[in-house]
Formats: structure tokens, C-alpha cells, sequence
């Protein structure tokens, strides 16, 4: 048996697989769901379910703690993510080991650590569609050293390694309550049709509260050094988001095959001058709001960075609705209500605050005013389906934007049936509009 079973697994690693670079060099695509098409949810409870991840995911982007004193005596890497692992908008389908088993994990611009359930075994987890990965049943997982370069990629640069090494314990807890706990290790990850990638780090965690939306971790995509992004070496990565009531799956392309046409737009990635877990952000410049043909009277200010890292202007995949600083929604919101001249009505089932009461009922009839976003070198023209949330039971259209204090967010509404291409190496993001479904 135990021969046969050596044989197996000798035969698995003869398979097709790639090295990061040689994946890289080919490019990859993978396919994205949105979280609420994997349940059995109306339109209107999709819509309150994404305004309720939009109001936890813009509080928990702001909630960056600093590692506890008592982490860093027990020899682990405590962070508070800066983002909600609940408020998960996107979910991709990947494998992980070998031989290669099929997990389901939240896809995160916002965060960098790639992590899942484990079996190792696995003293708390929280329920999720796929069975548990354990290391002991994969040929290619490996432990990290606590003095490796991923290990100080993780952990807080006060803690010193111990004799004998102990590895590289982590603990990540999110604003919802969730959180991680487990070590990091790297291990085999296959990607798209058949990709393998060797040596990716991720978090081994065996002890797990809360949930992730029918996943069973999470893959960062941030500008650190932990995301899948940056592991696998590639220069660019693209997706295009399908609109927000379609069930069709979304394209994500990794490396050389996320292209984008000659006539997309162009605005330069604006970096984090304070650095840290923040700086994994993608951190636009937003110079102003266009509604009709008027250019909103907003200091641009509102959108800028400080000196110390706070405010400025991120754009993110698991925000659903876009996030404007309360001082720039209050005036923008008063732009549309003047120019739209209907009677206000109540969003708050839907967790919007800007809703109107459309003429006779037909949600379809409300005039609302053109909507653009004026960037570094580009303008962004949103069309209606991407900014007007209908609620045709109640007679409402509302605008799908939120408040809030302390920074803004391009939210991935917003995003929809637009392809954008982060060019990681040219520091700059593109964008056109596109049929998602046809890449």
C-alpha cells in the first residue's frame, strides 16, 4: 500500500505544471462569482446583503490595529486586517496541494495574505462547501522558517526568533469577528485549467472563528509582498465584473493575458506615504465629481492622502457600493436629489440613504443626472446601471453610494461592466468599458 501510494503521488508531480515564472510568462485566467449567486436570494435581498457588506468592509478597511504586546511574547504574528472577511463580494475556485484539492476563497485587493481552513488538525472551523485541506494528505507542503524572508514579510518587525526556530505562528482577526489563527507554510497552487504554481506561502489555520461567505479563506491581492500577486512575480492582473443582477461568472486575467485597447483610460497608482499594512491599498488620486454638467464644488483635499497615511482614495473589490467621504457624499447627494426633482423616499430596507419615489412606480422613469469621475489623466463616464439601485416593489431608485468618515472607496458596483487592468510594474491602472461576459 504504502509503495502504491508513493507511486501515485510520483506520478501526480510528472504531471503538467509550471514554475511562477514560466505561469507568469502564459498568463492565467480564472473565473470569479459573485458570493450571493451561490445562494438562493431575490434581488432585493442581494441588494441589502451587498449595502450590509459595503457598511462593514468601509469600517473595517479603517481598522488597522497594531500587533498586542502579548503576540509578540508568544512568538506570533498578530495583525487586525484592515478588512471584513464577511464582506466578501467575489469568490474564485482554485486547488491547493498534492494532489491538488478544490477550495473555494474570497478574492481581496484589499488585504495580501493568502490563507484557508486546515486540517492539522483543525481545533476550531467555521462550516464551508468544500472538505478541509490537510497538510499530512499533500506531498508538497513545507513549513516556514520564523527567520525566513515570508516570515518577516508577516510578522511585526519587534518580534525576535527564538532558539530552537519555531516556525511562523500568525493570528489575523477581522472587524466582524472573524479571524485566523495557524502558521504559515507554503504548499501547491493549481490555478485556472490545470496551472500549477510551486512554493506559494499561505496561512495554515487551525483555528478559525466566524465565516467568509461560503469560502474557505481568502486570497489577497494587495501591493505587499504575501499576495497571490506578488508571489507569482507577474507585472499586471485584470478583471471585468458583470453587472450586479447577472449570474454570469466574471473574468480575472493574471500576467501577460490581461490586456486591455489602445483606447482604455489611464490614472497613476498614488502610494502611501506612511506605509505599513495600508500601503497594501490600491490609492488613487481623485481630483473631482461631475453630476449633469456641473463639476461639484468638493476640495479635493477630501481625497487626498495625509502625511501620516490617513484619508485618500483606494479602489477595492469587496466594497460593493462605492464610499465617498462624507463631507464630498453630502454635496454630491444634493446634486442629484436638486437635478432628479422627485420626492424623497425611505432606502433604509435597502441601506441606502439617497432614494427617490419613482413616477407611477416605474423605477425605469427616474431622470437621473450623468455621473462622472474625473481622475489623475482619465475621466470615469459611470453608466446608470452603475450608480441607480432599483427596488421596483417599492417604487424607489436610489443612489448606490454610501458615507463615510475617514476615507473613500471605489466600490466594485461601480466597477461593473468595466475591465480594469492594474499594471503593477507601470505603477498605473486602466480602464474601459466592456462586455464581461465576452472576454
Amino acid at each position: 500500500m504504502a509503495s502504491g501510494t508513493s507511486l501515485l503521488l510520483w506520478l501526480l508531480l510528472l504531471l503538467p505544471s509550471f514554475a511562477i515564472s514560466s505561469a507568469s510568462s502564459r498568463g492565467i485566467r480564472l473565473e470569479l462569482t459573485h458570493a450571493d449567486t451561490r445562494g438562493d436570494f431575490t434581488g432585493i435581498e442581494r441588494i441589502r446583503r451587498a449595502a450590509e457588506r459595503s457598511h462593514r468592509r468601509v469600517n473595517g478597511l479603517l481598522a488597522a490595529a497594531p500587533p498586542s504586546p502579548a503576540s509578540l511574547q508568544s512568538g506570533g504574528a498578530d495583525e487586525t486586517a484592515a478588512v471584513h472577511a464577511s464582506a466578501a463580494t467575489y469568490l474564485v475556485d482554485l486547488a491547493i496541494g498534492t494532489p491538488p484539492l478544490a477550495i473555494t476563497a474570497v478574492l481581496d485587493t484589499g488585504s495580501d495574505l493568502i490563507w484557508t481552513q486546515c486540517d492539522a488538525p483543525c481545533r476550531k472551523c467555521f462550516p464551508q462547501p468544500t472538505p478541509l485541506y490537510a497538510p499530512a494528505r499533500s506531498a508538497t507542503y513545507a513549513n516556514v522558517s520564523c527567520r525566513s524572508s515570508l516570515c518577516e514579510a508577516l510578522r511585526d518587525p519587534r518580534y525576535h526568533c527564538s532558539a530552537p526556530d519555531p516556525g511562523c505562528p500568525y493570528y489575523f482577526s477581522y472587524g466582524d469577528g472573524t479571524s485566523t489563527d495557524g502558521a504559515l507554510a507554503t504548499e501547491t497552487l493549481t490555478l485556472g485549467s490545470g496551472t500549477a504554481v510551486h512554493g506559494i506561502a499561505f496561512g495554515c489555520g487551525t483555528e478559525n472563528l466566524g465565516s467568509t461567505d461560503n469560502s474557505s479563506g481568502l486570497v489577497g491581492m494587495g501591493r505587499g509582498p504575501l499576495s497571490l500577486v506578488s508571489q507569482l512575480g507577474i507585472t499586471r492582473f485584470s478583471y471585468c465584473f458583470t453587472p450586479f443582477s447577472d449570474k454570469a461568472a466574471s473574468p480575472l486575467f493574471l500576467g501577460p493575458s490581461a490586456t486591455l485597447s489602445t483606447t482604455a483610460q489611464s490614472t497613476p497608482f498614488a502610494p502611501n506615504p506612511a506605509g505599513g499594512r495600508r500601503s497594501s491599498y490600491y490609492y488613487l488620486t481623485l481630483e473631482g465629481i461631475t453630476v449633469g454638467k456641473t463639476l461639484l464644488p468638493i476640495d479635493p483635499a477630501v481625497f487626498q492622502l495625509s502625511p501620516m497615511g490617513g484619508g485618500g482614495f483606494i479602489i477595492d473589490s469587496g466594497t460593493t457600493f462605492t464610499a465617498l467621504e462624507e463631507r464630498a457624499f453630502v454635496v454630491l447627494a444634493r446634486a442629484v436629489a436638486a437635478r432628479v426633482g422627485l420626492p424623497l423616499a425611505s432606502g433604509a430596507h435597502l441601506g441606502l440613504s439617497l432614494c427617490f419615489a419613482a413616477p407611477e412606480g416605474k423605477t425605469e422613469a427616474v431622470d437621473v443626472p450623468r455621473l462622472v469621475f474625473h481622475f489623475d489623466g482619465a475621466d470615469m463616464a459611470l453608466p446608470r446601471e452603475s450608480y441607480v439601485v432599483e427596488d421596483r416593489n417599492a417604487g424607489v431608485a436610489c443612489l448606490g453610494m454610501v458615507s463615510m468618515r475617514g476615507m473613500s472607496v471605489l466600490g466594485s458596483m461601480q466597477q461593473q461592466s468595466m475591465h480594469f487592468l492594474y499594471d503593477l510594474e507601470g505603477g498605473v491602472l486602466s480602464f474601459e468599458p466592456a462586455e464581461c461576459d465576452e472576454l
